[in-house]
């Protein structure tokens, strides 16, 4: 039998390799790059929330931001915390950061993520659930990091507003943990790089009871 520090070693060797993938190469551009479609138009939020609802009470199902944003929002497959959809106008809620009490949400660059560079400071978030109930959330600021190896899952990031470099460990206990709130990623081109770096958006809640906005 499995000593209970054995079980908490593979543990954390599992949540390592989750949260490597994902900061490192889970939003990378795939192999077929897929052209840019024209944004459709913002629904009002109400019919948005009747578009998405399913009646599910304790899972995300939609991202709204009035004029922006009306995304439906997916959930990893069970033991694929590098699945990030590929389909466009999707954002996918990241099971690692659920598992740290905290909400996170992916979505490639050139497809959902578009959008999140977007944002403002003091933008409104609202969250939907399954069942209709929201939550709202306000933009407090974003953090963009450059990648020192962008397509290697044992890349170092350096903090673009600071210089200091992190490792992806500290990267991601510095957005997806602390105090509740909203983490939004996506990643950064430049240089013709897709992968270049990685854009976080911080968003804290309104207040933590659902059904707040």
């Amino acid at each position: 039998m499995a000593s209970r520090i054995q079980v908490i070693q593979t543990k954390h060797q599992a949540f390592s390799a989750a949260l490597l993938l994902v900061l490192a190469i889970a939003l990378s551009l795939p192999t077929q790059a897929f052209a840019m479609e024209a944004a459709a138009p913002v629904p009002a939020l109400p019919s948005f929330i009747e578009s998405i609802k399913d009646g599910n009470a304790g899972t995300l199902r939609g991202i709204y931001v009035e004029g922006l944003i009306a995304f439906p929002i997916v959930q990893q497959p069970y033991g694929n915390p590098g699945f990030v959809s590929s389909t466009d106008s999707v954002v996918t809620q990241f099971s690692v950061a659920t598992e740290v009490g905290n909400i996170g949400l992916l979505a490639h660059n050139h497809l959902a993520g578009a959008a999140f560079s977007q944002l403002k400071q003091g933008d409104t978030i609202v969250l939907i659930y399954g069942d209709g109930h929201t939550q709202g959330f306000i933009v407090e600021g974003f953090q963009q990091y450059k990648a020192t190896d962008p397509l290697s899952p044992y890349s170092y990031f350096k903090d673009l507003s600071s210089d200091t470099t992190l490792s992806a460990l500290d990267l991601f206990n510095k957005v997806y943990r602390g105090d509740y709130h909203l983490t939004l990623q996506t990643c950064i081109e430049n240089e013709g790089n897709l992968s270049w770096g990685r854009l976080f958006v911080i968003a804290k809640p309104i207040n933590k009871d659902a059904n707040n906005f």
